[in-house]
C-alpha cells in the first residue's frame, strides 16, 4: 500500500485530476513516480472525500453563508462562460473556507469544468515551487507545446530538469500560458487551499498569473487564513468569510448535539463564537473527554481552543499512533511509507497501516486517504508532543529520506539543537539549489537557519551576509537590517566588511545623506576589486554611485565616488564601468563620458542589463535620444528572459526618454507597461518615478491629469527622499503652467530644481529645464535670478557635450539677451539642436517664431510657428502645439485645432497590441512579449477594431501609419 497523510483541505475536486507523480518542489530523484493523489475530505465532517448534496454536515457547514456562496459560483459560472477572474477567500481556521470552495469545485466540474487543485503544506514552505510542482503536474500532458524558453524555465523551477531558473516572472509566463492552453480544451478552476502555508515562489508565480485572468475560461480561487500572502497582496477581489450569527450557530449546533441543556447549550455557542468547526468539534470534546475540560479551557483563543480538543484525544492514542501521526504531521506531503519506516526507526519495533486505525476512531484522520480531518490537527500533534520527541521523530524522518537532500537538511535543522557545521553545509547546499529554481525566499530560510547552526566566526559571518543579501532581494527589509547587524558583530574580513557596508547602503535605497559613508564605500570598493573580486567591486560601486543620483551626498563625496569608478581595476570599455563614471561625474568627465557612452551604442552588445544600465545614464548625462537607443537595445532581451525587475526600470527610462522628447505616445505606452511592473515586482521608488514621468507626459500633452500625477508622485517619494522623482515633478509642473501662461507659477515650480536648500534639486536633471526656467522668469519678472543662474551653469557647459544643457544654455542665452542682439542667437540655438531632438527644434522654432511676430515680421514668424505646429501635432504635444496655435492666429495665420488621430483613442495596453500585431506577430507571440494570454490579446484586439474603423489585422499598418513601438520610436 502506498497512500500519504496529507491535509484535509486535499477535496473531492482533488479526485478528478487522477493520478499524480512525484511529489511536489523536488529534484528529479526525489520524486518517486505513480504515486496517487491522497483523497481528502469533502466538508467538515463528512468522511469518504467525496462531498454528497444530501450529506446534513455539508449542509449544516454552508448555513448562513448564501451570499458568499452565489458570489463564488458566479465567479464559477464567468469563468466557465469565458471571461475568468480569480478571488481570495479569507477567514479564520474552522470557520468554513474550504467547505464553500468544495460545494462550488463540486457544481463546477457536474457543469464539465475541469478542476485542479495545489494544497500549501506548513513543512514545505521553505521547498521552492512545491505548490507550482502540484499544478505543473496535473497539466503535464500540455508542457511539451510550450514555448522552449518558458518550457525549460517551468521545468527548471519545479525540479524536472537540472537547469537554472533563469527569472521567476518566465516560469509565471510559462504558468500562464499552461493555464490558459489548457483553459482553452474546457473551462478550468484552480483552487489554491491553505496559501498562508504555500512557499513564496509558487505565491509570486499564482499571483502572476491571478492578476492576467481577463479573457480565459480560467478561474483561480485561493483559500488563505490572512491577508499578508502574495496572492491577498495582488489586488485581488477578496470574499472574507466571518462567523456565523447567533440564530445559525444555534441551528448548526442543535443539528450536531440535540438535547443539550440550556446553560452547557448557552457556553458552548459563546465558545465556539459563530465557528461551525468549533460548533462540531466542542460538543465532542465535551462528550469524550469531559465537561470540565471543554467548557473550562482558561483564556486561549478559539484556534488554540480547538487545537486542546484535538491535543485531548491524541493523548490518549497508543504509542505507536501518537508517534505516526506526529511523523505525517512533521512530513508535510510525504508518502505513508516514508512515515512508516521512520516510525519502525524512531520506536524499535515494526509498524505498519493499522497504527492509524486509533486515529480514525479518534476521528482525527479520515478513512479514506489517510488525511487530517483539519489543519489543526496537525498543529496540535505538535503540542501533544515534547521538544525531544519532536527532534526524534525529524531525526527519523532525515535518516528515511533517502536520496532527498532537501527534505533531509531541513529535518536534521530541526532535530538538531547545537551547532553543526555538517547540517549547516546541507542547509548551505539547500540555499544554492533553492537559488538556480528562483526560490529566492527558500534560500533565505535555509541560509539563515545554517547560520545559526554555524561555529566557525567566518563561515557564519558568510552566511549571515548572503542570508541578508537576499532578504534585500526580496524587499524584507527588517530582516535584512536584523542580520546585518548579526553579521556587523562578528569580526569581518575586508571583503566582509565591504559586503556588509554594500547592504546597509542599499537599504536607505541609495536615497539619504552621509556623503562620508558613500565615499568610503565607492573606495572600499576599488580595494575589493583589485583583490580579485570584481564583479562585489562595482556592485558596491553601483551602491555608492546610486546614492549619489538618488540623494545629495555632496561635492567632496561625490569627487571621491568619481575618482573611485576611474581606479576601479576593470577595462576602460566594460559597460558597467562607462555607465558608473556616467553617473557619478556627468559634467565632470564631460566629453570623455559622453563619448564613452555613444561609444557603447557602435557596439554589439548581449549584455541587456548593461544596456539599460548605460541607457539610464545617458538620462543623467542629458542625452534623451541616446538614452531611448541604448535602453531599446535591452527591451527584447529582458522580455524574453522574464527578467521584468529590470524590465520595469529600462520601461521607466524609455518612458523618460521619450517625455523629454516630447514623444507623448512613446512615452504613455513606455510609462504605463513601467507602472505596472514596478508595483508588481516590488520597485516603490521605480513606481514614484514612473508617476513624475507622466505628469511630465501630460503637461506636454495638456491633459489636466498632470497636478494628480504629480501629487501621487510627490506623496511617493518624499519618505525616501527620491530627489529625481521630486525634480521631475516640479518640472512637470512648471512646464504645465508655463503653457498655461502661468509664469509666476512656472518660475515657483521650476526653481525648486535650481535651489540646492530645496529637496527637489538635482544637480544633473535641471539641465533639462534651463530653457523653461529662463523664460518662465523673464515673462514673470523674475530675470536677474535667471542671469544668475545661467551664469553659474556656463562653466559646466563648457566641459561637457550634454545636449540638454548646451540646448538650454542657448535658448536661454536668447531668451535673455536685448532685442536688437537676440535674432542671431535665437537661429544658433535653433541650428545646434541635434536632428534626433525634434521637440527640442520644435521649441526653439516657436521661441524665434514669437520673436519675429514681436518685432512686426509676421510672414517670417509664420514660417517658423507652422514648423513648430506641426512638429508638436505629430509628438503629440498638444500643449505646446495650442501655444503654436495662439501665435500663428495673433501672426495672422488660422491654426484649426487638429482632430485626434484615430490612434488616441486606443488605450496604451491597445495600441502596443496593434503595434505588434501590424508587424505581423501572432496573438501567442504579442502574449509572450506583453506577458499575458492569447487570448486576451485577441480580447484587446476586437475591441480597439471598432475604435479604429477596421475589420482584420491586415489593415492595422494602414491606419497606424508612422506610429512606432517604443523601441523602434527610439531607434528611428
Amino acid at each position: 500500500m502506498r497512500a500519504a497523510v496529507v491535509p484535509a483541505r486535499q477535496h473531492a475536486y482533488h479526485c478528478v485530476n487522477g493520478i499524480q507523480a512525484g511529489l511536489p518542489g523536488r529534484s528529479p530523484a526525489e520524486m518517486p513516480p505513480g504515486r496517487p493523489v491522497p483523497r481528502g475530505r469533502g466538508a467538515v465532517g463528512c468522511r469518504g472525500g467525496t462531498e454528497k448534496r444530501g450529506c446534513g454536515m455539508h449542509r449544516r457547514a454552508l448555513l448562513g453563508r448564501d451570499t458568499e456562496r452565489r458570489t463564488l459560483a458566479a465567479l464559477v459560472e464567468q469563468g466557465a462562460a469565458g471571461s475568468g477572474g480569480a478571488t481570495v477567500i479569507t477567514g479564520a481556521p474552522g470557520i468554513g473556507k474550504s467547505t464553500l470552495v468544495a460545494e462550488a469545485a463540486a457544481a463546477a466540474a457536474r457543469g464539465g469544468t475541469r478542476v485542479i487543485t495545489a494544497v500549501g503544506v506548513q513543512s514545505e514552505e521553505d521547498l521552492p515551487c512545491a505548490g507550482l510542482h502540484q499544478l505543473v503536474h496535473q497539466l503535464r500532458d500540455g508542457i511539451d507545446d510550450l514555448p522552449g524558453r518558458q518550457r525549460t524555465a517551468l521545468l527548471a523551477a519545479v525540479g524536472l530538469v537540472d537547469e537554472a531558473v533563469p527569472d521567476l516572472y518566465l516560469v509565471g509566463l510559462a504558468a500562464l500560458t499552461l493555464l490558459t492552453d489548457a483553459a482553452a480544451k474546457a473551462p478550468l478552476l484552480v483552487v489554491v487551499e491553505d496559501a498562508h502555508w504555500m512557499d513564496r515562489a509558487s505565491l509570486d508565480v499564482l499571483g502572476f498569473v491571478a492578476r492576467r485572468i481577463e479573457s480565459d475560461p480560467l478561474v483561480l480561487v485561493a483559500v488563505t487564513r490572512r491577508l499578508d500572502d502574495r496572492l491577498s497582496g495582488a489586488g485581488l477581489p477578496v470574499l472574507h468569510l466571518g462567523p456565523l450569527t447567533d440564530e445559525v450557530s444555534g441551528e448548526v449546533l442543535d443539528a450536531v448535539a440535540p438535547g443539550l441543556g440550556q446553560q452547557v447549550r448557552r457556553r458552548l455557542l459563546e465558545e465556539a463564537a459563530g465557528n461551525p468547526l468549533a460548533l462540531t468539534e466542542l460538543p465532542v470534546a465535551l462528550q469524550s473527554v469531559g465537561g470540565a475540560y471543554a467548557l473550562n479551557p482558561g483564556p486561549l483563543p478559539l484556534t488554540a481552543r480547538l487545537e486542546r480538543t484535538f491535543t485531548a484525544r491524541v493523548s490518549r492514542l497508543p504509542v505507536d499512533t501518537r508517534a505516526v501521526l506526529l511523523l505525517s504531521a512533521l512530513n508535510g506531503d510525504g508518502t505513508m511509507d516514508e512515515c512508516l519506516a521512520a516510525a519502525t526507526r524512531m520506536l524499535g519495533t515494526a509498524v505498519d497501516v493499522g497504527a492509524f486505525e486509533a486515529a480514525i476512531d479518534a476521528g482525527l484522520v479520515e478513512a479514506q486517504g489517510l488525511a487530517f480531518r483539519h489543519p489543526l490537527v496537525r498543529s496540535a500533534m505538535h503540542h501533544a508532543a515534547t521538544v525531544v520527541e519532536r527532534q526524534a521523530a525529524h531525526a527519523a524522518l532525515a535518516a528515511a529520506l533517502q536520496g532527498q537532500p532537501d527534505r533531509q537538511a531541513w529535518h536534521r535543522a530541526a532535530a538538531t539543537a547545537g551547532l553543526d557545521e555538517r547540517v549547516a553545509r546541507d542547509l548551505d547546499s539547500t540555499a544554492g539549489r533553492a537559488l538556480r529554481r528562483g526560490g529566492v525566499a527558500a534560500a533565505l530560510a535555509a541560509l539563515r537557519r545554517a547560520a545559526e547552526l554555524t561555529k566557525d566566526p567566518s563561515a557564519r559571518a558568510d552566511r549571515l551576509l548572503r542570508a541578508a543579501e537576499l532578504a534585500l532581494e526580496s524587499g524584507q527589509g527588517d530582516v535584512a537590517t536584523h542580520l546585518l547587524t548579526q553579521a556587523r558583530s562578528l569580526d569581518l574580513s575586508v571583503r566582509d566588511r565591504g559586503r556588509a557596508a554594500w547592504v546597509r547602503i542599499a537599504l536607505a535605497e541609495g536615497t539619504r545623506g552621509e556623503g562620508a559613508a558613500t565615499a568610503e564605500l565607492a573606495e572600499l570598493a576599488v580595494e575589493i576589486a583589485a583583490g580579485g573580486e570584481t564583479t562585489l567591486g562595482l556592485r558596491m560601486l553601483w551602491s555608492a554611485v546610486l546614492q549619489c543620483f538618488w540623494g545629495e551626498p555632496g561635492p567632496a563625496a561625490r569627487e571621491r565616488v568619481a575618482a573611485a569608478a576611474d581606479r576601479m581595476s576593470v577595462p576602460a570599455d566594460n559597460a558597467d564601468l562607462v555607465a558608473l563614471r556616467a553617473y557619478s561625474a556627468p559634467v565632470e568627465r564631460g566629453e570623455g563620458v559622453m563619448e564613452g557612452l555613444a561609444g557603447q551604442l557602435e557596439r554589439s552588445s548581449e549584455n541587456a542589463e548593461g544596456d539599460q544600465l548605460l541607457g539610464a545614464a545617458a538620462v543623467t548625462v542629458g542625452a534623451p535620444a541616446l538614452a531611448s537607443r541604448l535602453t531599446a537595445r535591452s527591451l527584447d532581451a529582458l522580455r524574453a528572459q522574464g527578467r521584468l525587475s529590470m524590465l520595469a526600470r529600462a520601461l521607466c527610462v524609455q518612458a523618460g526618454s521619450a517625455a523629454r522628447l516630447g514623444d507623448v505616445r512613446a512615452g504613455s505606452l513606455a510609462a504605463e507597461e513601467a507602472s505596472s511592473l514596478a508595483r508588481e515586482t516590488g520597485q516603490p521608488l521605480v513606481h514614484a518615478m514612473v508617476n513624475a514621468i507622466r505628469a511630465q507626459l501630460a503637461a506636454v500633452s495638456g491633459d489636466p491629469a498632470a497636478e494628480a500625477w504629480a501629487a501621487e508622485a510627490e506623496r511617493e517619494a518624499l519618505p525616501s527622499g527620491g530627489r529625481p522623482v521630486l525634480a521631475i515633478m516640479q518640472m512637470a509642473r512648471g512646464q504645465a503652467a508655463l503653457c498655461q501662461g502661468r509664469y509666476g507659477d512656472a518660475f515657483g515650480h521650476l526653481h525648486r530644481v535650481f535651489d540646492p536648500a530645496d529637496p527637489a534639486f538635482h544637480s544633473w536633471l535641471r539641465f533639462y529645464a534651463v530653457a523653461e526656467l529662463v523664460e518662465a522668469a523673464v515673462r514673470g519678472g523674475s530675470a536677474e535670478v535667471a542671469h544668475d543662474i545661467v551664469r553659474e551653469l556656463t562653466p559646466l557647459g563648457e566641459s561637457t557635450s550634454s545636449p540638454a544643457l548646451l540646448c538650454g544654455l542657448r535658448l536661454a542665452r536668447a531668451l535673455l539677451s536685448p532685442q536688437d542682439a537676440a535674432e542671431p542667437l535665437y537661429r544658433a540655438a535653433l541650428d545646434a539642436v541635434p536632428t534626433d531632438w525634434p521637440f527640442e527644434g520644435a521649441r526653439a522654432r516657436l521661441a524665434l517664431g514669437e520673436w519675429l511676430r514681436r518685432h512686426r515680421r509676421p510672414a517670417e514668424s509664420r514660417v517658423a510657428l507652422q514648423a513648430a505646429r506641426e512638429i508638436f501635432d505629430a509628438l503629440g504635444a498638444s500643449a505646446w502645439a495650442e501655444r503654436a496655435r495662439q501665435e500663428l492666429r495673433a501672426a495672422g495665420a488660422s491654426s484649426p485645432r487638429q482632430d485626434p488621430a484615430a490612434v488616441d483613442r486606443l488605450t496604451s495596453t491597445e495600441l502596443h497590441v496593434a503595434q505588434l500585431a501590424a508587424q505581423g506577430l501572432t496573438n501567442r507571440e504579442i502574449g509572450e512579449r506583453l506577458y499575458v494570454s492569447p487570448r486576451t490579446v485577441s480580447t484587446h484586439l476586437q475591441r480597439m477594431f471598432p475604435k479604429l474603423g477596421v475589420t482584420s489585422r491586415g489593415e492595422l499598418a494602414a491606419v497606424l501609419g508612422g506610429t512606432a513601438t517604443y523601441p523602434e520610436s527610439a531607434a528611428s
